[in-house]
């Protein structure tokens, strides 16, 4: 066995059983360490200088990349303000682990394997529904909805440990289209603005409708848009127009970065009476 090879294709680090059961030997995997060709992480990791950052601090931990973490590294949609250490799980009265990481000291809602270095996915929305702030915890569970095929019934089937997880799964819909939206849910709710999200209007669904009348629409990555995209946008937006509805558009920008100017403008025209049948 090319030790090297097998190790860089399981992402630089694997454990030392998941080479064995594929044929290699204790000798083989000694003798490669010996060499320089692998490393040797704690007793049971074996890596190569290609292991990424958070895997190898995992392994020497003897613990599991949890929360924000392992968010991040399944491609789950995380704000770009949310903070970017590494968040570790070990199991209560485990050895500290070493580094200035954030850890979670809890026993595992599902158990994973030994050769695994990432917590479940049940694991990681737990820990976030405790750690992260509502918004972000919103945010990454709407995420996880969409990556992982989970409905809110899945999720609340879960015994869940926080009191913040299980409100977590009553306020959840599966709806969003992505995180932008899922922060507009968050942040219109908090204001007490009913929001009903990807209704069927003249032929399209529309990210938000607030009432019967007043619509908004969240390009929360106009910067990749097309032009064919960009003009399929401005023509429904006219048909709407036309249709009597009200439409504000607002990009990713604002949302995240100019709240004020994205509430001010939904209030004034709430405020009109635009959102309601006349």
């Amino acid at each position: 066995m090319d030790y090297r090879a097998f190790v860089d294709a399981h992402e630089g680090i694997v454990h030392r059983a998941t080479i064995l059961a594929a044929g290699g030997t204790a000798h083989g995997v000694q003798r490669a360490c010996s060499t320089g060709e692998v490393e040797r992480v704690r007793r049971y990791w074996i890596a190569t200088p290609n292991a990424p950052d958070d895997l190898r601090a995992a392994a020497s931990a003897t613990a599991r990349i949890a929360c924000v973490s392992a968010a991040r590294r399944r491609g789950w949609w995380i704000p770009p303000s949310t903070d970017a250490g590494l968040h570790l799980h070990v199991c209560p009265h485990a050895e500290r682990p070493r580094g200035n990481h954030v850890v979670h000291w809890t026993r595992p809602l599902v158990p994973v394997g030994r050769t695994s270095l990432l917590e479940s996915t049940q694991d990681t929305l737990d820990h976030i529904a405790a750690c992260a702030d509502a918004e972000t915890a919103a945010v990454l569970w709407e995420s996880a909805c969409r990556v992982e095929r989970f409905t809110p019934a899945d999720l609340r089937r879960v015994r869940w440990r926080s009191a913040s997880a299980r409100e977590l799964c009553e306020l959840i819909t599966g709806l969003h289209d992505s995180g932008l939206e899922t922060i507009f849910a968050v942040r219109m709710r908090g204001v007490g603005i009913a929001v009903r999200f990807q209704q069927v209007v003249a032929g399209h669904p529309v990210d938000a409708l607030i009432g019967q009348r007043l619509i908004v629409q969240l390009d929360g990555f106009a910067f990749h848009s097309t032009a064919a995209d960009r003009t399929r946008d401005a023509a429904h937006d006219r048909e709407l127009v036309a249709r009597g509805y009200t439409v504000l558009r607002f990009t990713y920008a604002e949302v995240l970065h100019r709240w004020d100017v994205v509430e001010r403008a939904i209030a004034r025209a709430i405020a009109q009476g635009v959102h309601v049948d006349r």
